[in-house]
């Protein structure tokens, strides 16, 4: 049996603005440790040469973030043209240059061209696995392992600026979406390759709530006193386990029912509620506002799909 992690058992969310060069889950094992938490995670990595939004969720939250990864995200990305690198972005070896022989009406056009539902295969140096080793260990050893394209679909492009051989824009895109990859495919679309020079994560879909810094966190981690178990200044960034599926909707069920829910059992929405087809629905007990966990529809009554612990909720 392993041992059992030792921490406080808190549930909530932070929204952390991830600073550059330092892994999601370095990001999270350090904010972690301020809040002496039990049990974290993350919803959904990014790249170390990436910034910006990473919730993440702690004790009865994590039995969320699998749905918050389904949402769609909106990046702004920096692209360096005429060079094409080994992973797509900064990080790797340049394999290519090729001068750079572009207008403005060529970039408008493949804004247009690129929105949509296509293909995408992930870059060699990706996170998914292959035989139970990630793409970069193979490539990282020269090695081409078969990849799996998906069916990804980019919502939306805006051009920020472009100057040279810099350009910017904002992607609003489906889970699964490999920025690079995407920047990658541009680049070859204009004959002149680019990659990704600065990456920054603006928006996930249901995600609501203040963004903090690392440098916040740790001033707010001094004023604790952890051998008193006194963690209020931090305690207070705690934002509620469902801010991260704020885009689903919600279903009040009465209070009599609230111990039957969290016990597996279908519960009784109040009156006045019409039945959704959203597949799943946050499920909040009637006079208070604890989360009681998701649910669906099945004819007049809610059935129970992920139940969170009211006492912790």
């Amino acid at each position: 049996m392993g041992r059992r992690k030792s921490g406080r058992d808190i549930s909530g969310v932070i929204v952390l603005d991830k600073p550059l060069e330092l892994t999601s889950n370095a990001a999270l094992q350090q904010v972690r440790r301020f809040f002496n938490a039990r049990k974290g995670g993350h919803t959904g990595a990014l790249d170390p040469l990436a910034t910006g939004v990473l919730p993440l969720c702690f004790g009865e939250a994590t039995k969320l973030s699998h749905f918050a990864l389904e949402a769609d995200k909106t990046y702004e990305v920096t692209a360096q043209l005429g060079v094409r690198t080994t992973t797509s972005d900064a990080e790797g070896e340049v394999v290519e240059q090729r001068p750079v022989e572009l207008d403005e009406a060529t970039v408008q056009q493949a804004v247009i061209d690129f929105v949509g539902p296509q293909q995408q295969s992930p870059s060699m140096f990706s996170a998914l696995k292959y035989e139970g080793r990630p793409l970069y260990y193979y490539a990282r050893q020269g090695i081409e392992v078969p990849r799996k394209s998906r069916e990804i679909t980019i919502r939306s492009i805006r051009l920020i600026s472009f100057e040279g051989d810099q350009l910017s824009l904002e992607v609003t895109c489906s889970k699964g979406t490999y920025i690079r990859t995407l920047i990658d495919d541009m680049g070859q679309y204009f004959g002149c390759g680019a990659h990704v020079s600065a990456l920054r994560r603006t928006w996930i879909e249901g995600v609501d709530g203040p963004m903090v810094t690392l440098a916040e966190l740790e001033e707010r981690a001094a004023q604790c006193v952890p051998e008193e178990d006194d963690y209020k200044a931090l305690d207070t960034l705690l934002l509620p386990c469902d801010s991260v599926i704020q885009q689903m909707p919600e279903v009040i069920i009465k209070s009599s029912d609230a111990v039957r829910f969290v016990a597996g059992n279908p519960a009784a929405p109040m009156p006045g509620q019409s039945q959704m087809n959203d597949d799943v629905v946050r499920v909040r007990r009637e006079g208070d506002e604890v989360l009681l966990g998701l649910g669906f529809w099945n004819e007049d009554k809610i059935m129970p799909k992920r139940v969170l612990s009211i006492a912790k909720a």
